[in-house]
């Protein structure tokens, strides 16, 4: 299909929105899931904050002047994340979601990135297939968690807001376990007073930005995460994103009413590390 690819902008907003909306709504009917938006005006907010976010880049399709697609690219990190990437659903299977997806791994390489990540739904085997042509590797099976908050606290662990003052440290945690920082994702969740950090025996040994399915979490042990999400007070999005070769913690989320809504995998090109310690990936990574 003859599409011609452009960086995209505000007034891409409400199309772009209605877009990823209609795009996910779609395929999680086909497989009996929920949407990942309830409502178009969620997508369109989401997306209206990514085009307008500095550190994002977004690329989208237009066939006949006519937007039909669109893709996001997260610079803000050492390692990239790519989504969401959306195209009409009459549109799709024709190579727009192709384009859009080699479109942002150049603009990765141009920027010379060491590794790019995605996180893509397990049941949608299009896309499986479509992330591991284009040099992806599975690296990870997630379980979407939702439920009502848990209001437990883990003895000897303290949870409080993130300010800037821990910043140094989270980035040291997040080392850790993964061989890099996020800095610049845990401080803009720093500026929107969402972030919490756990502390143990007087120090920092995790943080979230927050407990959702748009942010993550690093702690060394997985005690650490237990406390952050005992003590969230919502887990906003469809849920957060819970490695699911973490026996012990998935176990310990269902023993406390948190269910799993459907399977996510975690997929990587380039440099990935595999992580020295306890972890909850955003949909981006």
């Amino acid at each position: 299909m003859n599409v011609t690819l452009r960086p995209g902008n505000a007034k891409d907003a409400t199309r772009c929105g209605v877009i990823c909306y209609e795009a996910f709504r779609t395929i999680a009917e086909q497989h009996n899931f929920p949407a990942d938006f309830p409502l178009p005006a969620d997508a369109t907010e989401f997306v209206t904050g990514l085009l307008a976010h500095p550190g994002f880049y977004a690329v989208v399709a237009e066939l006949d002047g006519q937007v039909v697609g669109s893709n996001f690219l997260d610079e803000r990190s050492t390692v990239a994340g790519i989504g969401p990437i959306t195209v009409v659903p009459a549109f799709q299977n024709h190579t727009v979601g192709r384009q859009l997806m080699q479109h942002v791994l150049d603009r990765a390489a141009q920027r010379r990135f060491p590794g790019v990540r995605l996180v893509q739904a397990a049941y949608h085997n299009r896309s499986l297939s479509l992330y591991t042509k284009l040099g992806f590797v599975a690296r990870e099976p997630l379980s979407t968690m939702q439920g009502a908050p848990l209001a437990i606290q883990i003895p000897g662990y303290i949870v409080r807001p993130a300010t800037a003052h821990d910043l140094d440290a989270c980035n040291q945690v997040c080392v850790h376990v993964h061989g890099h920082d996020r800095f610049e994702e845990l401080l803009d969740a720093i500026q929107q007073g969402a972030a919490i950090v756990v502390e143990h025996e007087g120090r920092i040994t995790g943080y979230a930005t927050p407990i959702a399915f748009f942010g993550h979490a690093v702690g060394k042990t997985n005690k650490d995460l237990k406390a952050l999400i005992g003590a969230a007070t919502a887990f906003p999005g469809p849920g957060f994103l819970l490695p699911t070769r973490n026996g012990e913690l998935l176990r310990w989320c269902l023993d406390h009413g948190l269910r799993v809504v459907q399977p996510m995998m975690l997929m990587s090109v380039g440099l990935y590390n595999e992580p020295a310690g306890a972890f909850l990936p955003s949909i981006l990574y």
